[in-house]
């Protein structure tokens, strides 16, 4: 007998893939998203096709929505990943973030809590931006809180929740904190989209600061199957860092997508269209995780990076219209 499972923000970049991947295993699956600027169009996804899925365009901030339809599947696992997302945004305007991501996540907590019986995990799905900066070494599970931006803070108080609700009330919590995804489905606002636009359109591409700002990067595909294989095998009430050791600064990322378009198009000298612009505001410096904790449990990524890289812009010139 199948399960049900209920996935938060099935719609977006990491959900969409995650739901691609474990609609074809053992569960039914209740997707709820509000269908944001961010959200992945429904007919692309296909999802409908199958006779374990079923969605629901809800707000998580509504709490009585989201509750209707918790209490009406008695899900025994939520799977969480509905965010705002774009530090950018998050910068212009951080009440949309204060709200969905902490009053959201509460909203879910609540309700799932209040479910009489049936509930197991509660995985939370978050980022390694919760940590803040760091210089030297490697984020891991103890390490201090130290949000810079307004998204980030508002993953971590969401962290912070998801926790306080294991310990009062014995709720079957994961928490993850992952580095920076790639693949395909990723919104256009994201740096790895930008940079394709612009080399398909021939305009600058847009590099914050000097470029030397350091980042973890992770295949999406990777990420999902870290989350698949944490529901069966992650321990309740534990955290998980989940990373690739893949480090480049974003100059290096640009050039090396740069070079990628140029073999697979014939174009020459891609990179004389990086432009230098004005940094961003409380730009942290270096993001990367140690995956330790989960590798010692028998997971390990498996994609290569500069092969599912080089997918991702292929992907992308098939999929024009993610760009646009």
């Amino acid at each position: 007998m199948k399960k049900n499972i209920l996935v938060t923000g099935g719609l977006g970049f990491i959900g969409s893939n995650f739901i691609s991947k474990i609609i074809k295993m053992n569960y039914n699956i209740v997707n709820v998203d509000c269908k944001s600027y961010a959200s992945v169009d429904p007919d692309i996804l296909k999802f409908n096709l199958f006779n374990n899925y079923k969605f629901y365009e809800i707000n998580i901030n509504n709490y009585d929505d989201i509750n209707n339809v918790i209490k009406k599947y008695s899900f025994e696992k939520i799977i969480h990943f509905a965010a705002e997302s774009h530090v950018d945004n998050s910068i212009e305007d951080s009440l949309i973030f204060a709200k969905t991501n902490i009053l959201g996540t509460i909203n879910i907590l609540e309700s799932y809590k209040n479910l009489e019986s049936n509930k197991k995990l509660f995985l939370h799905v978050s980022t390694d931006e919760v940590f803040g900066s760091i210089e030297t070494d490697r984020f891991n599970e103890i390490s201090s809180y130290k949000p810079n931006s307004p998204y980030a803070a508002s993953k971590a108080s969401s962290d912070h929740f998801v926790k306080a609700y294991f310990e009062t009330h014995n709720l079957p919590v994961i928490i993850t904190n992952c580095t920076n995804n790639y693949g395909k489905y990723q919104h256009k606002e994201k740096f790895i989209p930008t940079i394709i636009k612009s080399l398909i359109s021939r305009f600058k591409i847009p590099v914050y600061g000097n470029g030397k700002n350091i980042r973890e990067w992770i295949s999406v595909e990777d990420h999902v199957d870290a989350l698949i294989f944490l529901i069966n095998n992650g321990k309740i009430g534990e955290s998980y860092c989940i990373g690739s050791g893949e480090e480049l600064s974003n100059i290096e990322l640009a050039n090396k997508l740069c070079s990628i378009y140029d073999k697979i198009t014939n174009k020459t000298n891609s990179n004389s269209l990086i432009s230098y612009i004005k940094d961003r505001k409380g730009h942290d410096f270096r993001y990367a995780v140690d995956s330790s904790k989960i590798n010692k449990l028998g997971w390990k990524n498996k994609y290569n990076f500069n092969d599912s890289l080089e997918n991702t812009l292929l992907w992308y010139l098939d999929n024009k219209d993610f760009l646009t």
